[in-house]
């Protein structure tokens, strides 16, 4: 069985997926009052980033547990309904080349997975119409029917996500260097370097001299 693995922020979405979030929350009609609370919230973090206080991973992962800490109380059914809201504006920013991709690799009967540190709702809400066999992101803890605001987060990211992936194939037998997988950051080198056919789409520097100099194709 052959794999192809795409990234969502940067690859398969051509934007700042944690950017478009904030912009999102910040205008809703019913939840954009809960904005203030999330900006208080992030801002010292964010300084501390910009200071090199705080490492990046570091940053990303208390990022999201920011974002959704405005949301406690709130229900399971209505948070998934303001991913989904999200995730119907989100499609527009689709990178065409990646999206035929994951069509030519279904087509070839490979097994395809979306791969993300984003959060789960809004990944499936936003390629629900894409040939996808596994989405993997970053879960949100319930507590019961409701977002209780105080269970940690599990951020999907670098090593994380190849965890994720070895878990969802299980005991599946995988010809690695036949297969592909797609990213846009050095945070996607764990998840590149699994397969024997890498692909940097529009990709940083760091990734695009490593890609380059490993002869990997480059889209973009």
């Amino acid at each position: 069985m052959r794999v192809a693995i795409f990234d969502f922020d940067g690859t398969l979405y051509q934007n700042e997926t944690f950017d478009f979030m904030m912009r999102h929350l910040k205008h809703h009609p019913e939840y954009g009052k809960l904005y203030g609370k999330f900006f208080r919230r992030i801002l010292p973090l964010y300084t501390g980033y910009k200071m090199k206080l705080v490492p990046s991973p570091i940053m990303k992962e208390k990022s999201m547990r920011a974002y959704l800490a405005p949301f406690s109380g709130i229900s399971e059914e209505e948070l998934t309904r303001f991913f989904r809201d999200m995730a119907a504006l989100m499609r527009d920013g689709f990178n065409p080349e990646v999206v035929r991709r994951v069509h030519q690799h279904a087509e070839a009967g490979d097994r395809v997975m979306l791969v993300s540190g984003a959060f789960t709702p809004l990944l499936r809400e936003a390629v629900k119409d894409l040939p996808f066999d596994d989405v993997i992101g970053t879960d949100i803890p319930y507590s019961g029917a409701t977002y209780d605001g105080q269970t940690n987060i599990y951020h999907i990211r670098s090593e994380r996500k190849n965890e994720r992936i070895h878990s969802a194939l299980g005991d599946s037998t995988v010809a690695w260097e036949e297969s592909a997988a797609f990213g846009d950051t050095l945070s996607d080198m764990t998840v590149l370097e699994l397969v024997g056919n890498p692909v940097a789409v529009r990709p940083e520097e760091g990734l695009r001299n490593i890609a380059s100099e490993r002869k990997w194709e480059i889209i973009g």
